[in-house]
């Protein structure tokens, strides 16, 4: 069963997302917030595996009651982000705080359903023309110096890297690289537990934000351990 935190400061909202989520089985929805500093309260108690999260909040909104999760390690829950805002500084900075999904109000309710079943399985989601947001808007920084080492990659993992830094699918990568999917999955998992981040679009914002991807380009090996 997957637990679920609904984080709306309109009621009318929340039951809506109630219902829909409710109906489907496997899902069950644990405790409902108005405001982000509830939501960080109930996250810790109820201990939910996915929180729909929305942004504009009275108090502590969505962004900062994001940050505060991502930072307890008492909370585990994966966070999924509906506005009715698509408005790319919402989207970077819920990524930036952590955010595991970006989903639209507007999106439909069998959307809304699968995109928790994503997180809940440790996946990140976004909506294919918001991924080529992200990764136009980070490609199309000046490449930066590394701010930090970067980890001990093997060659195969630094160049699966620079791949979904270019937003490839394991599919498209297994493909780019003649191998099989599932062996690209392993890599990616290899990769995220040694940089330490949450998921692929946490591992896109550590590669470009660190200098370890440009566009077009390879981020610099780690070795071969």
């Amino acid at each position: 069963m997957t637990r679920i935190l609904l984080v709306d400061d309109q009621e009318l909202v929340r039951a809506g997302f109630r219902i829909i989520l409710q109906s489907e089985p496997g899902l069950e929805v644990v405790g409902e917030a108005g405001d982000g500093a509830t939501a960080v309260r109930l996250a810790a108690e109820l201990q939910p595996d996915v929180i729909c999260m929305d942004v504009q909040m009275p108090g502590m909104d969505g962004l900062q009651a994001t940050r505060a999760m991502v930072a307890d390690p008492a909370i585990a829950a994966r966070i999924l982000i509906l506005t009715t805002f698509d408005r790319d500084d919402y989207l970077f900075e819920a990524l930036a705080a952590g955010a595991s999904g970006f989903l639209l109000k507007t999106a439909s309710p069998e959307d809304l359903v699968a995109a928790v079943e994503v997180l809940a399985r440790g996946d990140a989601l976004l909506a294919p023309a918001v991924t080529r947001r992200v990764i136009e808007q980070f490609s199309a920084r000046e490449p930066v110096e590394p701010r930090v080492e970067l980890p001990a990659l093997t060659d195969r993992e630094s160049e699966v890297l620079s791949l979904v830094a270019r937003g490839l699918s394991n599919g498209e990568i297994a493909t780019t690289l003649f191998v099989g999917e599932a062996t690209v999955k392993t890599h990616v998992s290899n990769v995220l537990a040694k940089l330490g981040v949450r998921d692929r679009i946490q591992a896109v914002v550590f590669a470009y934000e660190n200098g370890f991807a440009v566009r077009g380009g390879t981020p610099p090996s780690g070795g071969d351990a």
